[in-house]
């Protein structure tokens, strides 16, 4: 079964987007190593960082059926390469998050992230207070969208 992967930089709210898209709650624990659930993966922000990573996420991409990119709503500069998306044979999609942190501009997270060449829309969230999420998990269980 092909599963939705989230890419992103460090302490962008991978974890925390995946645990609220999972229904849970408790500690987030930053993540160290490709973790899979039932229906995404997760990859450490240190493997967009690092070029010398990117083969790992093109590799474990071929189990994807879609990309998620995260961008931090805090953040007014992107660690993604221009056009980086076009590099995934897959659906792509890009997610702001913290939008509901004082300091979000989710213009400029939108910016940055038009620039990766995404095939498809981008979606506002937070996971701490929910806001966004449902009707990103609407977009991810439509098969007829993401195939």
């Amino acid at each position: 079964m092909k599963k939705i992967m989230v890419i992103g930089a460090v302490d962008s709210g991978k974890t925390s987007l995946l645990m609220a898209i999972h229904g849970e709650t408790g500690q987030v624990s930053k993540t160290q190593t490709i973790e899979y659930k039932s229906f995404t993966i997760d990859t450490p922000g240190e493997y967009i960082e690092n070029p010398r990573m990117y083969r790992a996420l093109m590799s474990t991409s071929l189990e994807a059926k879609c990309i998620m990119f995260t961008q931090d709503s805090t953040i007014s500069k992107s660690i993604f390469p221009p056009g980086f998306a076009r590099a995934f044979n897959c659906m792509s999609i890009g997610v702001i998050t913290k939008i509901d942190h004082p300091q979000s501009n989710p213009q400029r997270a939108n910016e940055l992230l038009m620039e990766l060449g995404l095939k498809g829309p981008i979606f506002q969230v937070s996971a701490l207070s929910g806001e966004g999420i449902d009707e990103l998990k609407l977009f991810i269980s439509s098969k007829n969208r993401v195939s």
